[in-house]
């Protein structure tokens, strides 16, 4: 095993991937020669060549349509968004193609692709850089949604991205790109798509969330220890679909639930997950399920983000209302 971070491990797997199979492709902003803003993609285009990893225009349209082309004649690309406060223009294509060519072609084509894009705030950024719309991808039909918290993660949830037949949105928390190193196992290993990870076992509470925020939460955990309460927490990993058996059973188990996201609160993925709630465990609850997600405003900017994200303390303030309650 080498101890690496998640830009390490993301860049393993697509090294892994392109030398295993010719069809697959990676390309987007600046992949190439400069492997990306976040460096990514770094090495690849020198070890690969200029056909298999390239840099495209500034037309996010583009890029995607493109790669809708490439998958249905059996190829299997990889697409960047530089940000996902990018990915907009590409929308048309992400909604009308990439998630509709199946159905519409009643199952001769399917779209075999994965599009990447560094995802989420707390990092000081500017604006359209912080951006948490996960929610918007997971109410499009036809797509699967993916957030890996971890380096491990991120290897084994994109290797088996690239290898699904359907499209993935891949969603990496640039928050955590260079703050987590772990073990991650050499060669090539897969984690199935739409299962959750017990990350932690406990008898009062469930807490369930994903991406950056699930360190928040862990941080929250020590707290709430301290004062004798016990947590479940669920890693999600996959937000489409979602794994609604394993949570299921932690809340029957607890009687308590709490999701922790970043995206606004309205209509959001912690909205679906009380429903979730809801309408499979609602016999075993004994306090209100609950969310804990951002405002439903756009995210400011570095002066004011401290006040949009959630502090292990807020964290802990809503579990303990919860276990009291």
């Amino acid at each position: 095993m080498k101890i690496m971070n998640m830009v390490q491990a993301v860049n393993d797997a697509l090294d892994i991937m392109l030398a295993q199979d010719g069809k697959v492709l990676v390309f987007g902003e600046d992949v190439g020669v400069e492997g990306g803003v976040f460096r990514v993609t770094e090495g690849l285009q020198q070890k690969y060549g200029e056909d298999r990893v390239f840099d495209t225009p500034l037309a996010e349209s583009g890029i995607v349509g493109t790669a809708v082309g490439m998958a249905v004649a059996g190829l299997r690309p990889v697409v960047e968004m530089q940000f996902s406060g990018f990915v907009y223009p590409a929308f048309n294509q992400i909604i009308s193609h990439v998630a509709r060519m199946r159905n519409r072609t009643r199952g001769r084509y399917s779209i075999p692709m994965v599009i990447r894009m560094p995802y989420g705030g707390f990092i000081r950024a500017i604006e359209h850089h912080s951006e948490s719309m996960e929610a918007l991808f997971v109410h499009i039909p036809g797509l699967k949604v993916v957030i890996p918290s971890t380096p491990y993660d991120a290897k084994g949830l994109l290797v088996a991205a690239i290898e699904s037949d359907d499209p993935v949105i891949f969603m990496e928390p640039k928050r955590l790109y260079r703050a987590i190193k772990q073990e991650v196992p050499d060669g090539k290993f897969t984690i199935p798509l739409g299962k959750a990870k017990v990350l932690a076992t406990g008898e009062h509470i469930t807490v369930v969330s994903y991406g950056a925020l699930v360190r928040e939460v862990q941080k929250a955990m020590s707290l709430a220890k301290k004062t004798g309460i016990s947590v479940e927490l669920i890693d999600l990993r996959s937000i489409y679909p979602i794994d609604r058996e394993t949570i299921t059973r932690s809340v029957q188990k607890t009687g308590r639930f709490l999701s922790v996201t970043e995206g606004p609160r309205t209509a959001g993925v912690g909205a679906e997950l009380m429903s979730i709630v809801n309408e499979d465990a609602f016999l075993s609850l004994e306090a209100p399920p609950t969310r804990l997600a951002g405002f439903d405003t756009v995210p400011p900017l570095a002066q004011g983000e401290h006040h949009y994200h959630h502090s292990p303390e807020r964290i802990f303030y809503e579990i303990k209302k919860l276990v009291e309650y």
